[in-house]
This record gives C-alpha cells, sequence and structure tokens, in this order.
C-alpha cells in the first residue's frame, strides 16, 4: 500500500494544535518571566526551556502548510488572546492533572477533595473556554482559524 498523503490528517492536525497553542502561550510566559529570576541556575534553565520550545514550535510550524485548511492570514497581536490562552491551558492542565490524582488515591477523604477541587477546574475551564469563544479567541469550530492562530501565537512568542 503506498502511502503519499497530500495533507496531514484531520487527527494529526488538531493535535498540532494543541502542542502549538500549549507551547506558544508558556513561551511568552516563560519569556516574561525570564528577567525577574535572580537564580543563575534557575535562570539557566529557563533560557533551555526557551530555546527548546522556541525549535519545537519553528519545527512543528513547518508541518501547518500541510494542514487540510486554505491559506491563512495573520492579524494583529492580542494581549487578551495570550492571557485567556494561558489560563486555558491551566483550566486543561489542572483538569488532567486532578483525574490522574484521583486514580492514585486511596485515601477516602483525598479522593473526595481532590474530586470537589476537579469539579472546579472543570468549571473554570468552561468559563474560560466560552469568555475566548464569544470574543472570537478560540474558534473551536473553524479549523481554518484555529489553525491560523496558532501560527500567529507561535511566529509572536518565537520573535518576542
Amino acid at each position: 500500500m503506498k502511502h503519499n498523503p497530500k495533507h496531514l490528517a484531520w487527527h494529526e492536525t488538531l493535535e498540532m494544535h494543541e502542542l502549538t497553542a500549549f507551547q506558544a502561550n508558556n513561551l511568552m510566559g516563560f519569556k516574561m518571566a525570564l528577567g525577574d529570576i535572580q537564580d543563575p541556575q534557575l535562570h539557566s534553565l529557563y533560557i533551555e526551556a526557551i530555546q527548546g520550545v522556541e525549535n519545537n514550535l519553528k519545527e512543528l510550524l513547518q508541518y501547518f502548510p500541510e494542514a487540510p485548511v486554505g491559506t491563512r492570514k495573520l492579524s494583529e497581536a492580542d494581549l487578551t488572546a495570550y492571557y485567556a490562552g494561558h489560563l486555558l491551558g491551566f483550566a486543561k492542565t489542572s483538569v488532567r492533572n486532578y483525574a490522574i490524582a484521583i486514580t492514585e488515591t486511596a485515601t477516602p477523604s483525598l479522593r473526595e477533595t481532590l474530586q470537589k477541587q476537579l469539579n472546579k477546574a472543570i468549571e473554570l475551564h468552561g468559563k474560560v473556554y466560552y469568555f475566548m469563544y464569544e470574543r472570537g479567541l478560540y474558534p473551536s469550530y473553524n479549523l481554518k482559524q484555529l489553525l491560523s492562530n496558532d501560527v500567529k501565537n507561535a511566529n509572536k512568542a518565537i520573535s518576542l
């Protein structure tokens, strides 16, 4: 069987979107925090992380032209989108982390506490997602626009 696709598959395109958005948002945060870090070893670790994430984004951006959508145009930067995306990434990661922690919990009272906190994390995720969606910051039903935003944010994060 010959395997020579003309574009990426939809599912891998969406995974690429998640990775790009996550890394671009965190790269901006790392770069903004760098000036505040006084400990030389931690500063060095941040530099290493910044360089690694920049490289990751540059590599991932090479695949965006192969996504199953048309051309994209970049728009002006919007810090609201960054801050909301950063908060959304935190909420999404919190949901995942609580779910994992619950599966490792043997103490009933701790399990109950983690379940309560998981539900709060799910609520926060929903509120942040709808905040972004209603303002056009997370066009989750428009793959073309979603990927265009990824390209814009990754390039902005690299150029900071």
